[in-house]
């Protein structure tokens, strides 16, 4: 879209049958269902993308905000009905932990600053150490406080651990532990409640082909069903890419694909000076998901648009998926039901159960081939700790995905679906840079680069990227 708007031709490769990579749906029986991400937050970057070329967001795409935006259940007790009222907020909080709730206004009003001061740089490319420099940067470094962890930043603020948890899983947008995962990120779970969470009609898929249609309609072309094979270059430059179709020769080339996957069958090895499969493979990775896309006969009113249950020992589930790399007998899981919401989901009288399990990406531990069959049974027995029991005979459509099918089938490294994990050695001017370090005329989009995974700020890299590019070609502002 920015760079149609610009005046450049733009033709899109796309290796499936439809737009959107993870952000896709799945349509069968009457059911459609997100593949991806079912959250959508924080708007606003992309109200400024479809302003920008003289489109409204909301028209183009009409989604819904939710309140309760969330229900979480707790293994240890009790349940937290999020919403992005305040006063009810506080309200909730004190349900749990009278002492902790005077502290939520606290909360919001320092990761408000927080987030200000923090925003310019998440704006900003980082294209060397040079750019750690950078006035907005050295600005933001009291907020950073590096030496601590999400948690523990929490901890300051909630002494009760199910609401440090309410507050800390958000780490899991990022595929990381909140004992692990900086404290920066307390700005997702702000985030949520300063700008609420959206449902669009139709499911987050809904965003994508909004985008498709926009782009279409300015010009850009869309080619489906045709996986790229081979980036092309002349020296060190990117010029092109080669589909079972043919060539597609260009002045510079975008990749948006999962950017280890990306690098390790589309470059030649002999290539890559910097990024090499070694240097790859000693990379840290996100977490996977193991996931149930259920349609049901019934429907479950009772229940929340967005449900986690998280476990008694939730320190434990974390350790088994990020450090020892095993399956935990009692799992944390989310369940969406956006039947609740949107009734273009499902047919009458029928429901859409979208259900992820946190698990670890692949590894030599955890044979999918056999245990693919076990978990599944073990996740729906879970969802009886949310009110779901008997679920098995009314199922009248369902798909599974593992890890190993995340890697296999869309094409991510490890199944690592949310890429590249964001500890502080892999961010910033760490990560794969979004005009690319390694060649002239490759720029990167994705969670594979600056900003990093989620929404957002997946939507952000994109924004900085076509920027980046546009100056290349002196269409810069």
């Amino acid at each position: 879209m920015l760079l149609a708007k610009a005046g450049l031709q733009v033709t899109i490769i796309e290796r499936q049958p439809t737009v959107g990579g993870r952000t896709s749906a799945i349509e069968a029986n009457g059911y459609r269902f997100d593949v991806g991400p079912t959250f959508f937050l924080y708007p606003r970057i992309l109200e400024e993308i479809f302003a920008s070329v003289g489109r409204d967001l909301h028209t183009e795409v009409p989604m819904k905000k939710l309140d309760p935006q969330y229900r979480i259940t707790f293994g240890a007790g009790g349940e937290l009905n999020a919403t992005p009222d305040v006063d009810r907020m506080v309200a909730e909080i004190a349900r749990l932990s009278p002492e902790d709730a005077a502290n939520f206004r606290k909360f919001m009003d320092y990761n408000r600053v927080k987030l200000e001061k923090f925003t310019p740089c998440l704006q900003t490319p980082f294209l060397g150490w040079t750019s750690l420099l950078r006035a907005r940067l050295l600005a933001v470094m009291p907020y950073l406080t590096p030496w601590r962890s999400l948690h523990v930043e929490l901890a300051r603020y909630f002494r009760d651990p199910r609401l440090q948890v309410a507050f800390t899983f958000q780490a899991k947008y990022l595929g990381m532990s909140p004992f692990q995962c900086p404290s920066l990120f307390s700005i997702l779970s702000f985030l949520e409640y300063e700008h609420g969470i959206f449902h669009p009609i139709g499911g987050c898929n809904a965003v994508t082909a909004g985008m498709a249609r926009v782009a279409t309609e300015m010009g850009v072309k869309i080619r489906l069903n045709e996986p790229v094979e081979e980036i092309l270059f002349e020296g060190r430059r990117a010029v092109g890419v080669r589909t079972a179709g043919g060539e597609y020769r260009a002045d510079a080339v975008v990749v948006n694909a999962d950017f280890a996957h990306a690098m390790m069958t589309l470059v030649p090895k002999k290539m890559r000076r910097r990024w090499t499969d070694q240097t790859i493979a000693k990379k840290k990775f996100s977490c996977s998901t193991f996931m149930l896309y259920l349609g049901i006969q019934g429907r479950y009113d009772n229940l929340a648009h967005h449900n986690i249950h998280v476990p008694e020992d939730y320190r434990s589930n974390l350790d088994e998926i990020e450090n020892q790399h095993v399956l935990s007998a009692d799992p944390s899981f989310y369940v969406q039901n956006a039947g609740l919401t949107d009734e273009t989901l499902a047919p009458a009288g029928h429901s859409t159960l979208y259900v992820l399990l946190p698990v670890s990406h692949e590894h030599p531990n955890i044979d999918w081939s056999k245990e693919r069959d076990r978990y599944r049974k073990l996740a729906l027995r879970q969802l009886a700790k949310i009110g779901i029991e008997d679920i098995e005979s009314r199922i009248r459509f369902e798909r599974v995905v593992t890890p190993a099918e995340w890697s296999r089938q869309a094409g991510i490294y490890k199944g690592a679906t949310f890429n590249l994990a964001h500890n502080l050695g892999q961010m910033l001017h760490l990560r794969p840079q979004n005009r690319f370090e390694e060649f002239d005329g490759m720029y990167l989009v994705g969670g594979g680069t600056h900003p990093g995974s989620g929404l957002p700020v997946i939507f952000e890299s994109a924004r900085i990227s076509s920027k980046l590019l546009l100056e290349e070609f002196g269409l810069g502002n």
